[in-house]
């Protein structure tokens, strides 16, 4: 994260473009308040699946105000609050992959010995521009 004082203002930005200095990805909340918004018509005729649709919203919402990605100079590490719960070095890396750019909901990755996928519960445009950077896809 680099800092920038102008003469009236201090600008933060989350993304620095040197590919060895450690960004964190700012949360996104757009799909856990949309799953929690689109819930309230559907537990009116559905009650059972609406439900379930908010309490899986409220869940994504938790992890996204809990959970940080930073992507550091060979690893993407994942935090909750101040402990690391899980590094992916890059070397392991074998593709990746944004699902709907219009609206982003899935990101995808593979390493050689398994696949992950995570909903994006981060700022979209940071997480591609670092993976671009950093994991340039074959």
């Amino acid at each position: 994260m680099s800092t920038t004082k102008t003469g009236f203002e201090t600008v933060t930005s989350s993304f620095a473009p040197n590919s060895t200095a450690t960004v964190e990805l700012k949360p996104s909340y757009n799909i856990p308040v949309v799953l929690v918004l689109a819930a309230i018509p559907i537990v009116i005729v559905q009650p059972l699946v609406g439900g379930a649709i908010a309490v899986f919203g409220l869940f994504l919402l938790f992890q996204t105000v809990t959970l940080r990605l930073q992507f550091t100079a060979t690893d993407l590490d994942i935090y909750r609050g101040e402990k690391l719960i899980r590094r992916f070095p890059y070397r392991e890396w074998q593709n990746w992959r944004i699902f709907w750019n219009s609206f982003p909901v899935l990101f995808y990755f593979k390493e050689i010995n398994s696949i992950h996928f995570l909903p994006i519960l981060f700022d979209p445009n940071t997480l591609k521009t670092c993976l671009e950077e950093r994991c340039p896809r074959i």
